[in-house]
């Protein structure tokens, strides 16, 4: 069996980046698959969980998050540490060799809505300001792990580096779950951009279990300060059970990307993230839920088989990075898990399916 597999992988990299269908094996509930491939070329771990300031990484790396400025690099990451998870900095001029900085939130004072974690920031420069969407939670499951729980909240920061240091907003704060809706449980930041005089926030929103349905969303605001609207639907329906998101627009053929990454369930009812799974459209804010496709699974991943963490992409030269999170191997777990890097070939080309 695993033989076979390997020659399905090998197949398929031959034919990476050509949008060539492939034959997903059905989800345990019957969620929604994605029939196409965009595949990309893994080149493997590129920051290890670990070693970080004040073993601020010492049970994981992952949510990383990557941009670049003035020819650097920053990588932002959840570090898993002694105390639970913080946002960390790491950066590099190549994508390879990263500097850890250490964390550059802190927890939140008892009571406030990140006192158990601060993490996953989204950053995005105006004028002379830099602003910071971060995750804050003030819940967390028992010790060692303290993986952040519901809700998961959009707070927000500010500097005037990409360095830091940053000054938290609590006023400023965007928006938050609401009950009743399809973000009642997770109202999380995501990518941000400014089209057409106004900010487009895409967020990621779910209900509460113990039948979780994910997906994404935008909220408009004309000041990154606020006040910001969240949109009454979300872009694509809940049942396609997605969360995070990452932009990428392709010149060539006026054509947006939107990364994210997808929640498989096995036979035994366990979710887990499977898969960076990419959507396309020529209008941000309409998107069909039928263009999509698989970019990075245990099929084109070479070092974890079944568990693909969040994406996030950056144009280098004539590629694009994607970065995301996995555990290796055949884990599936939500910690030790350390950062990938793959390409995919620019431009992009919308797939479509083998004729």
């Amino acid at each position: 069996m695993k033989q076979q597999i390997l020659l399905t992988a090998i197949v398929l990299a031959g034919a990476a980046g050509s949008g060539v269908a492939a034959e997903p094996a059905a989800y345990a509930d019957g969620r929604p698959q994605a029939s196409l491939r965009l595949e990309a070329k893994d080149q493997g771990v590129v920051l290890k969980h670990g070693g970080g300031p004040g073993d601020c990484d010492r049970l994981g790396a992952r949510e990383a998050i990557v941009f670049e400025d003035k020819g650097a690099y920053y990588l932002h990451y959840d570090g898993a540490g002694p105390k639970g998870w913080l946002a960390s900095l790491a950066t590099s001029h190549d994508l390879v060799h990263w500097e850890k900085i250490g964390p550059i939130l802190d927890f939140g004072k008892p009571g406030s809505p990140d006192s158990a974690s601060a993490s996953s920031p989204w950053v995005i420069r105006d004028g002379d300001w830099w602003h910071m969407f971060y995750l804050g939670t003030p819940n967390v499951t028992p010790a060692p792990d303290f993986i952040p729980s519901f809700p998961y909240l959009t707070l927000k920061a500010r500097s005037h580096s990409p360095e830091g240091p940053w000054e938290k907003q609590y006023a400023a704060a965007p928006f938050t779950a609401q009950p009743g809706t399809y973000y009642s449980a997770t109202a999380s930041p995501g990518a941000i951009e400014k089209w057409k005089g106004e900010f487009l926030m895409f967020f990621s929103a779910s209900t509460a279990g113990p039948d979780i349905k994910r997906t994404l969303s935008i909220a408009r605001a004309k000041n990154l300060d606020g006040p910001w609207v969240v949109q009454a639907d979300p872009i694509v329906p809940s049942a396609e059970q997605v969360e995070n998101s990452s932009l990428y627009y392709e010149p060539k053929i006026d054509q947006w990307f939107l990364f994210t990454n997808h929640i498989g369930i096995n036979e035994r009812k366990e979710e887990f993230t499977d898969a960076v799974w990419v959507y396309w459209s020529k209008d941000l804010n309409h998107w069909n839920p039928q263009d999509k496709a698989v970019v990075l699974d245990g099929r084109n991943c070479a070092w974890s088989h079944n568990c693909i963490g969040m994406p996030s992409v950056v144009k280098v030269g004539k590629r694009l990075a994607v970065f995301y999170d996995a555990p290796g191997g055949e884990s599936t777990s939500h910690m030790n898990r350390d950062i990938g890097l793959a390409w995919l070939e620019l431009p992009l080309e919308v797939p479509v399916a083998a004729k």
